[in-house]
């Protein structure tokens, strides 16, 4: 389609070298040609020009002293990618890799899965390149505190909500917040995913990890299938991956694998949560003290890995739950997936699977939930620390996770259903790219130009 294409290359020409941007663009624009087809109103209104744009993009220098006294510097961003739904509303990450493209890929995959909940909130993300890992508690706050003192200028509660994301928790939210307060001197829900003493919500730092899951079993379902008794891999280790093994264990399945940056484990009898979570959250250890406490389970290091794999997906299983990071899960991976009898696949993090690894899920029929739906729990509830701020009251965490297991209900739908109206009704990214895109562009048209 010409006007897809189009559009990709002076894309690419104005924004150069932003390739996971151009990667997450061309998926969802590839998407929903079907639906550019049957409507010609959204060319009319050049809404896919408009859409790939970012309303704003803020870059700015971040000056912090390190422990040592000497002055260090990094940059922040934060892009506010489409406001016509709500509030921009997407993460903070704090990690080596970040830089222009990597945030805009994650702000214009925001824009889609926040649509998706159903919920007034538009999509927005932002970042540094600085590493928390190896810093001081002093250090980080004293980072923290300076890149609050640019952002400041740009946020606020109706205006723009961030949230966590890799490198960002209840510390660096805090630090975050407390800068803030200074000064604006507001007291208001301007960050979300903050500690539960001043402001936060129950089950937020739960929700990506027990939405996903609460979407392979809407998926599973939906096929006349159930997650019971399950042998699922997981990628990661973080927040995200801990609380998706804790919710396949509540629905009766079994985790098996966990990973981090330097290797994965595999325990055939099921990964113990408790023992994760103590290396993880307590010690902030490696994942090869998992071995320690459990000698039959085996550690891989990323050093042997099978040539271009991930070796966390050569473990037979019938789910699977990628739940670290980009591109993460390959052609090859998928392959063997398959091979080993896969039947569900439900993405944790944003855009863990190559397009190539997509068209391989999709073309073998499995249930495939991609990250814009599957792990839009997160962001979900947020949107319910926001409620709750707003009316200053605490919901309790069987009301906040009863909200969320039907946002994630009614996501699914919305994914399944459009992918019926439009002939494919196996293929989710079809259905959440459509159903996602059209409430964002009819609102865009409602709006004007602007």
């Amino acid at each position: 389609m010409p006007y897809v294409a189009d559009t990709i290359a002076r894309l690419k020409k104005s924004g150069p070298a932003e390739f996971e941007f151009y990667q997450a663009v061309d998926e969802v624009l590839t998407s929903l040609r079907p639906l550019l087809d049957k409507n010609p109103k959204y060319r009319k209104h050049s809404i896919i020009e408009r859409i790939v744009e970012p309303e704003r993009q803020i870059m700015f220098r971040v000056a912090w002293i390190d422990d040592k006294g000497h002055v260090q510097v990094n940059k922040g961003y934060r892009i506010q990618f489409n406001s016509a739904i709500g509030p921009y509303k997407g993460g903070i990450r704090f990690h080596p890799s970040v830089y222009g493209g990597i945030i805009k890929f994650l702000g214009f995959e925001q824009i889609f899965k926040n649509s998706l909940t159903g919920l007034a909130i538009g999509g927005g993300k932002g970042g540094s390149d600085f590493d928390p890992k190896g810093k001081s508690d002093n250090e980080i706050m004293r980072f923290c505190q300076s890149f609050m003192t640019e952002l400041y200028r740009y946020i606020g509660p109706t205006t723009d909500v961030p949230a966590g994301d890799i490198g960002v928790g209840g510390r660096e939210i805090g630090y975050m917040y407390g800068q803030y307060k200074r000064l604006t001197g507001n007291f208001d829900g301007v960050l979300t995913g903050k500690k539960i003493p001043w402001g936060g919500s129950l089950a937020r730092t739960e929700a990506t990890g027990y939405g996903s899951v609460y979407f392979a079993q809407n998926m599973m379902q939906g096929r006349g299938d159930t997650l019971e008794g399950k042998n699922c891999v997981v990628s990661g280790a973080g927040n995200v991956a801990i609380y998706t093994i804790q919710k396949l264990y509540q629905l009766g399945a079994k985790p098996v694998t966990c990973s981090d940056s330097r290797g994965m484990v595999y325990h055939d009898k099921g990964i113990d949560l408790a023992t994760l979570k103590q290396i993880k959250e307590v010690e902030g250890a490696c994942l090869s003290k998992y071995v320690e406490h459990h000698p039959d389970a085996k550690y891989t290091a990323v050093a042997d890995y099978p040539a271009g794999r991930n070796h966390v997906y050569s473990v037979p299983c019938q789910a699977a739950f990628p739940s670290a990071t980009q591109n993460e899960l390959n052609a090859a991976d998928a392959e063997v997936l398959l091979r080993n009898g896969c039947v569900c696949i439900s993405e944790g993090a944003n855009m863990p699977s190559t397009p190539e690894a997509v068209e391989k899920f999709l073309k073998a029929g499995i249930a495939y939930g991609p990250g814009k739906a599957a792990n839009a729990g997160g962001v979900a509830t947020s949107q319910l620390e926001m409620a709750q701020n707003g009316s200053m009251q605490q919901w309790t965490f069987e009301e906040v996770d009863g909200k969320l297991f039907n946002i994630m209900k009614n996501i699914y739908g919305s994914a399944s259903e459009a992918a019926k109206e439009f002939g494919e009704p196996t293929n989710l990214v079809l259905g959440a790219n459509i159903a996602g895109f059209r409430k964002v562009a009819d609102a865009m048209i409602d709006q004007g130009v602007m």
